[in-house]
Parts: C-alpha cells; structure tokens; sequence
C-alpha cells in the first residue's frame, strides 16, 4: 500500500496560497503617465502554459518591485514604468521565475524594445548570441510590451546564474 505524499516530500508550488490574498503586480500605479503594460507567458519545453508559476519583476534602478501569479494559460502582467538605465548599462527588468519542478527560482533579465541603441551597447546583453540577444528583447503589442518566458526548447529564454 502507498500512502499520499505529504507537502515535505515533494516540490510545490504552493503560490496560490500566498498570491490569493494580495495583487503585488504594479511597480508604479496604474494612473503613473509613466506605466507600461507588461504581459506574457510562462510556457514549458513543448510551448505549452504553466499555469501554476509565479513571475516577480525587479526595476533594480528604482528599487520597485513586483509579483504575478499565472493563470490557467500561463499569463501574467505588471503594471511598470522603464527603469533609467544603470551605468553603462540598458534600462531593463530582472524576472525571477517560479515553477513547478524548479528546486530554485531563475533570473532573467527583459530588455525594452524602444532602446535598441542602449541594447546594443549592454555589456551583457552584448556579449550574447544573437538569437539569445532576440528572446530577452521584449516586443511592442497593443499598447503593452509582451515577454514570455520559455523554460526549455525552441527560442527557450537565457536565464543567468543567481
């Protein structure tokens, strides 16, 4: 006979529980002249969603950040305003993602699409691959800028060591 696995023995996610109470996805009110749609997808190896995951976005440069759950469809969205840019360096988005089966969090990092000059002058952004360079670049949709993030396969998002 097998009993249940109890919550110790295996690998959450239990996000539900702590997202449910509070939304924690706008970096800067919504009414800031400055705010900016942030949407996407958290998707698997086989491009389909996870639905289970959290997302937390981190404006380095203002000290702001914040926190998504995903839905069904693996969507999430803040509500930010483009970061200055830090010395040397293109405005940007540290993403921290939290997954099913993930023993740590990853870091990424989304760049803006309106700042191709500071993008091409990153040290990191620019020290990568082209196509690598391609997937950390957010892209304009509807008004908003949409990143999604990949965790394994085809056009699979550059995550870097924490």
């Amino acid at each position: 006979m097998s009993l249940p696995k109890t919550p110790s023995q295996t690998v959450g996610p239990y996000y539900a529980i702590g997202l449910c109470r509070r939304v924690e996805n706008e970096l800067v009110p919504l009414n800031d002249p400055a705010a900016i749609r942030v949407i996407g997808q958290l998707l698997d190896g086989e491009g389909r969603p996870i639905g289970d995951g959290m997302i937390e976005a981190w404006d380095a440069a203002g000290g702001r950040w914040g926190r998504s759950g995903t839905d069904a469809d693996g969507r999430f969205s803040f509500v930010a305003a483009k970061p200055p840019a830090l010395q040397g360096a293109a405005p940007r988005l540290d993403i921290y993602v939290f997954a099913r089966g993930l023993l740590k969090h990853q870091l990424t990092r989304m760049y803006f699409p309106d700042e191709p000059e500071a993008n091409a002058s990153d040290p990191v952004l620019s020290s990568l691959p082209e196509a690598d360079r391609a997937v950390l670049v957010a892209e304009q949709e509807d008004g908003a800028v949409r990143f999604d993030i990949r965790m394994q396969g085809e056009r699979q998002t550059v995550f870097f060591a924490l």
